[in-house]
């Protein structure tokens, strides 16, 4: 399995469906594992990359909806939900927990790969903003106490001698904390600096 490549999970009871479904998604590029059972994808390492689950509503033990709860939890990939049982309250409920599609089988492929695909995005775009937010985490923890204490005052906007009153110290003291706090978080600007507050919860 390609460790650069996009991963299709599929869970299904059923060995014609997964047979099926790895021959189609394996022909336009995917990578793919085949599960029949929510607890084969919790025990599966799965690899850091973008991913999307095909998932079976009606599964043995651990049916779809419930999995679909405990990977929420733990923030599992994008969910395209399959079942030949489907009603109007499962795919409220599924719908309304985040899938991205619900569809009936049979199904169309158009449709299946249309699914699939935007999922991947989904996913793609999600991991991409995680990165981004683990990175400035790392950054805002290398600023010391004193220095976390005056950035919220920076991206308020208030001038240096406003800040040092507010803090009661000198205004000189309050530029060099602010010189430390652009570099350490490897802000560009005021503006660059304030999306990154922002991303962290700062006011």
């Amino acid at each position: 399995m390609s460790s650069d490549r996009s991963i299709v999970y599929v869970v299904d009871d059923d060995s014609r469906i997964r047979e099926a479904l790895l021959a189609l998604l394996s022909s336009v590029g995917y990578d793919v594992m085949t599960l029949s059972s929510a607890a084969e994808y919790l025990a599966f390492q799965r690899p850091d990359v973008s991913a999307c689950l095909v998932l079976d509503l009606d599964l043995p033990g651990m049916n779809g909806l419930e999995l679909q709860k405990q990977l929420a939890d733990a923030g599992g990939p994008p969910i395209v939900f399959l079942t030949g049982h489907g009603d109007i309250p499962a795919t409220v409920k599924a719908m309304k927990a985040g899938a991205t599609e619900f569809l009936s089988k049979p199904f169309e492929q158009e449709d299946l790969l249309r699914a699939i695909d935007s999922a991947i995005r989904i996913d793609g775009e999600i991991r991409l903003k995680n990165t981004e937010l683990n990175a400035i985490k790392k950054r805002y923890a290398s600023l010391t106490p004193r220095e976390r204490e005056v950035l919220p005052f920076v991206v308020s906007g208030l001038l240096n001698k406003q800040t040092a009153w507010e803090l009661g110290t000198s205004e000189i003291t309050i530029r060099i904390h602010r010189g430390q706090i652009m570099k350490k978080m490897e802000a560009q600007s005021l503006a660059d600096l304030v999306r990154k507050a922002a991303k962290l919860g700062i006011p």
